[in-house]
């Protein structure tokens, strides 16, 4: 398939173009030509022999945006002053900033803001800690943590080449959830450092957010800080996705007349998040699930490329021992998710699927089925992209998430959280808009941030994990 032509790679090129009519005809003619997408046209500046214009445009990638920019050199009585990447301008200087929400316009309000009067506040939160969360910025802040290790669908690019994911992630907080979030990008991939790291900074900040940390180190950095700290951690890219793809499936399955005790999943990849999923499909009842990797079914009994994670898995799912390859694993199955790698899922496998079969195909950005190739064969196809239907993405989750576990000071979140956060997301859908190309809602429903909140908050109260005295 080819890829469709993306804001990603937006380019905004400066023109001088000379001043006759039917110029800027030639000139979108020839854009079109090399296939891209214009936006906008704004002119800059004119004289009686050139006019000079922005042009905006979409390319689908680099390569195919420096094809445009060449196809344009060959346009007579046209020359191409600039070409200005519109995704690099966006990131100059970085996308976030710290403002005070306070004045300081005067002495007095230096004096009550900083010294003297702040060393009252702090007397105050030394003889009782827990007014730190009263009177500073704790009660809303997250740290975004990451190692660099495992960046989108990047790899191990280190923590410099991972702080503008960090940022945009701070971004998603902030718009979505009113949570001020912060990039902490560590200068180490081991494990020992990276927990006395978050340990250390821990006092400033009322939760935790790990991202982009490969598996399986990312588990044992989870479980420790878990263990040690007071407040909530959370890794997205195992429990953020896990939650949307629940919700998702929860919608899908009612579509399609299943239960979920009743239903039969393949989950395909056990990395990070595959093995989020697997936990929460099971926290969820849902009742069968195999688990797959490249070696094919885990199940309980196999020796070849284990760990104690999967080893978990194999005891807790798998009940009937299938050994087999994930092409195979998927014959009779009412859903498949993946979280793995491009081209693993057959035509001829989703064809052994049960009646209407659910497909949510989420690696990026190529799935493991393309859509195109077996859309007359499934019922209700998910993707991890924009440009399909149903896309899993995890701002639907997060923001939401710790918008709740800070309104009631959770000391964790917890399995019963997760869940509930992930009811909440389906409940966005209503029965009049569910249909086979919405089981999900937008990310763009401001309502669903607000919706999650509230359900993970009562979740946080109703297992006990909250410490905030609930309003009356």
């Amino acid at each position: 398939m080819t890829a469709q032509p993306s804001a990603s790679y937006g380019l905004t090129l400066r023109c001088e173009i000379t001043n006759v009519p039917g110029q800027l005809g030639k000139l979108a003619s020839a854009i079109g030509e090399a296939g891209g997408d214009i936006g906008a046209i704004d002119i800059v500046r004119i004289d009686r022999r050139t006019i000079v214009r922005d042009i905006t445009i979409a390319a689908r990638d680099e390569e195919h945006g420096h094809a445009i920019v060449e196809r344009i050199h060959t346009v007579p009585g046209v020359r191409v002053l600039r070409v200005s990447d519109r995704t690099f301008l966006l990131h100059l200087g970085g996308k976030i900033e710290i403002r005070a929400k306070v004045p300081i316009k005067n002495r007095d309000d230096l004096s009550r803001a900083y010294t003297p009067g702040v060393a009252r506040i702090c007397r105050a939160i030394a003889e009782d800690p827990e007014k730190v969360y009263s009177l500073t910025i704790k009660r809303n802040t997250v740290a975004v943590v990451s190692d660099g290790s495992a960046v989108l669908g990047l790899g191990n690019i280190g923590p410099k080449a991972a702080l503008p994911v960090m940022e945009g992630k701070a971004m998603l907080f902030k718009e979505f959830g009113h949570v001020d979030a912060f990039p902490i990008c560590l200068s180490t991939q081991d494990t020992d450092q990276i927990v006395a790291a978050v340990q250390a900074i821990a006092p400033g900040f009322g939760g935790i957010n790990l991202e982009d940390i490969a598996a399986p180190r990312c588990f044992e950095v989870e479980d420790r800080l878990r263990q040690s700290l007071d407040i909530p951690v959370f890794h997205d890219d195992q429990h953020g996705t896990a939650v949307v793809v629940l919700a998702a499936l929860l919608n899908a399955l009612k579509l399609v007349g299943k239960e979920p005790a009743d239903a039969r999943v393949v989950v395909s990849g056990m990395g990070a998040a595959g093995v989020a999923c697997t936990r929460m499909l099971l926290a969820a009842g849902i009742g069968h699930i195999v688990g797959c990797d490249r070696r094919g079914a885990i199940y309980a009994g196999r020796r070849e490329d284990m760990n104690p994670v999967k080893e978990w898995v194999a005891q807790h799912t798998n009940e009937r021992r299938f050994s087999g390859t994930l092409c195979q694993a998927v014959a009779g199955a009412d859903a498949f998710i993946g979280v793995s790698a491009p081209g693993l899922l057959t035509r001829e496998a989703v064809a052994s699927m049960a009646r209407d079969p659910i497909v949510f195909a989420l690696a990026n950005p190529d799935p493991e089925v393309q859509p195109e190739d077996v859309s007359d064969l499934v019922r209700v196809m998910a993707t991890g992209r924009s440009d399909y239907p149903n896309q899993i993405n995890n701002v639907l989750c997060f923001p939401g998430i710790f918008r709740g576990a800070l309104d009631c000071q959770a000391s964790e979140i917890n399995e019963a959280m997760k869940v509930a956060a992930a009811k909440a997301i389906a409940g966005m859908v209503t029965d009049d808009e569910l249909g086979e190309e919405y089981v999900i809602p937008s990310v763009f429903n401001r309502q669903v941030a607000t919706s999650v909140a509230s359900a993970v908050a009562d979740a946080g109260y109703a297992t006990g994990v909250a410490r905030r005295p609930r309003a009356r």
